[in-house]
């Protein structure tokens, strides 16, 4: 009996196309994986998760390993829950997403192996009861509150996604896709897996994130299109000796604004423009700058194709957007948020201006940090701090970043002898890398507003980049 699962659809006339074509390379330019092998690794996967009951959450934590197509197909036909995690992440945000997800079972790369391991988990018996739309994948975000939540999708949801990316930036099956970027963040998982299974675009898979080993195995695997972030793009401008990139012709940088200094520098050296690509983990792609050639900070383009864009509040300068399409996720687990994601509607955090040739992003209306795409709570960081001996109080918060969007800072007060090093060691040991502040700026008060109220916006400005040298002082302005 065939499924009717949208990706697995899409899957079938991909593999009974090209089933012979390389899909997956490593960047010696090595083929790892034909479209049949794929597909024999899918269905040997398939038994190993047997033993798991439908709508079972299985968590894949593999990094980019060429198995995890296969992988996603096995859990699709099994009608098993994904959840991807990235690798670096904590252990303690780890087993909080494991146990608030319900899951059954973790995947893991093993070094000494050439295929993933199963490894079941000694949690409660019962699956969630997900209701009449059953998700396929829980896509790991941040919330309001410091624990994770996670987003509903369903694989129609997920190939349209998919759909709206390749037909607005005109991916096709004849690209090849160079797959630096975590497949387990949304970001890849949409720009790097969904496009090979149900597009049949080939991939570069590469665990090397170094600027000059990406820029050299661009130039070696002949890759023609790089979904990258604004550091990469910011590191290959500052470089000398630069490999020539003849087949390179699309450059896409998500993640966080790109400064049009470097994408003014990147056109001068390389020849050619970066496209800004805009979207959120609860409703994919958003915008897209198709011409490159935009001379506005935070300018991200008219929206994708096959996504309608609404400003609340249309009589202001800025304001949050409704945004609307096929591939905006059904909802929060485990609880919902139905102001926020609800419908087929999805309304981000960011405040958004329209200009004559797409929109621009502005600002922020919530205090989540938002680093290079990835979410970070600062009451998580906190709460983390004030575990340290001698902080008394601490408030964290972001500082605009020209190459990450934001980073994370923090004010504390401590007792006498406890040093900004230790602090940063401290959080290093326990946190993930991306939210680990960059600054603590250690104060004898938290600075208050007019009303008495701490603001993290103030703190914001008051500690910016080029005017931290004197912290006391300006707490006493």
């Amino acid at each position: 009996m065939k499924s009717n699962d949208a990706l697995l659809a899409g899957w079938r006339e991909t593999v009974g196309r090209a089933k012979d074509s390389p899909a997956i390379f490593n960047t010696r330019g090595q083929v790892l994986r034909k479209f049949s092998d794929i597909e024999e690794r899918a269905r040997d996967f398939e038994t190993k998760v047997d033993v798991f009951g439908v709508g079972s959450v299985i968590a894949i934590q593999i990094g980019n390993h060429e198995d995890w197509p296969s992988i996603l197909i096995a859990c699709l036909r099994k009608r098993l829950v994904v959840l991807p995690l990235e690798q670096s992440i904590s252990d303690q945000e780890r087993d909080a997403a494991l146990e608030v997800c319900q899951a059954r079972s973790v995947v893991s790369a093993i070094p000494s192996g050439n295929s993933p391991e199963v490894l079941p988990l000694r949690t409660a018996a019962s699956t969630a009861r997900w209701g009449e739309n059953p998700p396929n994948i829980l896509k790991l975000t941040s919330g309001t509150t410091a624990a994770p939540r996670a987003i509903r999708f369903r694989s129609e949801q997920l190939l349209a996604d998919c759909n709206q990316i390749c037909d607005t930036m005109g991916i096709s099956d004849v690209d090849l896709n160079f797959g630096v970027i975590p497949i387990s963040h949304s970001y890849g998982f949409s720009n790097l897996l969904t496009p090979l299974i149900a597009r049949g675009v080939p991939m570069v898979l590469s665990r090397d994130r170094m600027p000059r080993a990406v820029l050299v195995d661009l130039a070696t695997t002949n890759a023609t299109i790089f979904p990258g972030m604004p550091l990469f793009y910011q590191a290959f401008c500052e470089m000398e000796d630069v490999p020539a990139l003849p087949k390179l012709c699309l450059c896409i940088s998500a993640g966080a604004p790109l400064a049009v200094t470097v994408a003014r520098q990147f056109r001068q050296k390389f020849k050619m423009p970066i496209h800004s690509f805009y979207g959120a983990s609860e409703c994919g792609g958003i915008c897209y700058d198709r011409d490159g050639t935009n001379e506005l900070e935070g300018f991200v383009g008219p929206p994708m194709k096959g996504v309608d864009l609404e400003m609340i509040n249309p009589t202001t300068s800025a304001s949050q957007i409704f945004v609307r399409s096929d591939a905006v996720g059904d909802g929060y687990f485990p609880e919902s948020d139905e102001a926020k994601l609800s419908g087929g509607c999805f309304v981000p955090d960011d405040l958004l201006s329209r200009t004559a040739n797409g929109f621009r992003i502005v600002g922020r209306v919530s205090d989540v940090i938002n680093v290079a795409g990835k979410k970070v709570n600062p009451e998580e960081v906190e709460a983390h701090l004030l575990r340290c001996s001698g902080v008394r109080q601490a408030v964290v918060f972001g500082r605009a970043s020209a190459l990450r969007n934001e980073e994370v800072a923090a004010c504390v007060v401590a007792s006498p002898g406890l040093s900004e090093a230790d602090l940063l060691e401290f959080c290093r040991g326990r946190l993930s890398s991306w939210q680990v502040p960059k600054r603590i700026f250690i104060v004898d008060s938290i600075p208050v507003n007019e009303r008495g109220k701490i603001s993290r916006r103030e703190l914001a400005r008051r500690f910016a980049t080029g005017r931290e040298r004197s912290p006391l002082r300006l707490l006493g302005s």
